[in-house]
């Protein structure tokens, strides 16, 4: 596999067909992706603005692109990126994202949705863009990333991600929507673990798994094979507590509850968390695993997951405005969406400068030779 060093963006990205005529492109398709993954680092969100964005630098940009007939039109921008295959453009990024990050053993990917409220257009009966990315928790990188269909759900959409990246190795994480038994079955047959939180959507298998938990605690796990381990965290005025218990599936559990393909362990989390002066909340929840009985793996799982929602959701709607965003002409809210993902990986992998992924945009925008530093050679 090649090394980070070796595969750029502009590598992964440079044969992506292009399907306008050939009369109609006056701009190179890898000079409208570049441009752009420059302009929303640099703290674009719309066409509009990218294309400022682009009349402003041009100079400095044509230092690094072709721009064979100068900056691009947002009616420009908008519309490419709108009939841009989607698909395609996942493949290409799966491909650069495949260089980041190589094949650990034990390495977490989290899986996890996001609804794009500002797309929904009710005029015309379209629904706001969901999207269900993977996201590799040690490298703050989204892997791959597939729409929900309309009138459809995470359920669907899972595989079809599933598909598109390699989790050999990988130790998978979803929410209660994932907990299938057909996505536990392709998990495994990526060479993958899982760790599937259990709630209500499935009553009869999440009340058996409470059972045995509840009569563990009470005999205190003397007919299951079974550990433990308690974390604490305190910092910004707020105490978080959580216990962990990991049993080994019994044989007639199995028998009784069929179908999940490499079931092998039960996991429970009970968190207590004290914020200020307020009453402290409780919270117990409930997993699947394949994993071996092994706590602090399932410990660090089942925590970790948490990191999507922290570290990538909070960032998108936080330091990009994606929940904000309006765009809502056919490929383009999703292509857009791909272009932030990139760029908030590049924002965090640059270290030196101070600051959040917000405070970063302001900078690149500000200072050439900083988002240089941003870009990291990717675009060459």
């Amino acid at each position: 596999m090649a090394t980070p060093s070796e595969v750029s963006l502009h590598d992964c990205f440079a044969e992506l067909q292009d399907s306008r005529r050939d009369h109609l492109r006056l701009h190179n398709l890898w000079d409208i992706i570049a441009l752009t993954i420059c302009a929303v680092v640099c703290g674009a969100d719309n066409w509009v603005e990218i294309e400022k964005y682009g009349l402003r630098k041009q100079g400095w940009l044509e230092q690094l692109l072709e721009l064979p007939n100068g900056i691009p039109s947002h009616d420009t921008l908008g519309r490419v990126f709108a009939l841009l295959d989607p698909d395609a453009f996942q493949r290409c990024f799966g491909q650069w994202t495949q260089a980041l990050v190589e094949a650990t053993q034990g390495r977490l990917i989290s899986i996890d949705g996001k609804t794009l409220r500002g797309s929904a257009d009710r005029a015309n009966g379209r629904g706001a863009l969901h999207l269900v990315s993977a996201w590799a928790r040690a490298n703050h990188l989204v892997l791959g990333q597939v729409a929900v269909a309309d009138k459809s759900n995470e359920i669907t959409a899972i595989p079809e991600l599933l598909k598109l990246i390699d989790v050999a190795g990988a130790v998978v994480t979803i929410d209660a929507m994932g907990c299938q038994k057909e996505i536990a079955a392709k998990i495994i047959e990526g060479k993958a673990d899982y760790v599937l939180a259990l709630k209500d959507n499935h009553p009869t298998l999440a009340e058996a798994v409470g059972a045995l938990f509840r009569e563990g605690l009470e005999n205190d796990f003397a007919a299951l094979q079974h550990q433990s381990c308690t974390t604490h965290d305190d910092a910004h005025d707020r105490v978080e507590t959580r216990t962990y218990h990991q049993v080994k599936v019994p044989q007639a559990f199995l028998e009784q509850h069929p179908g999940w393909k490499g079931l092998r362990t039960l996991g429970m989390v009970f968190s207590e968390r004290q914020v200020g002066p307020d009453p402290a909340t409780c919270h117990t929840g409930f997993h699947l695993s394949s994993l071996p009985l092994d706590i602090k793996r399932f410990a660090n799982a089942a925590r970790g997951h948490w990191s999507i929602e922290n570290n990538l959701h909070w960032t998108l709607d936080v330091s990009f405005d994606e929940d904000g965003s309006r765009l809502r002409t056919d490929h383009g809210p999703e292509n857009l969406a791909m272009i932030r993902r990139i760029a908030a990986w590049l924002l965090k992998q640059e270290t030196t400068a101070k600051g959040g992924v917000k405070c970063k945009r302001k900078q690149a925008g500000w200072d050439n030779q900083y988002l240089v530093k941003v870009l990291d050679g990717q675009l060459d």
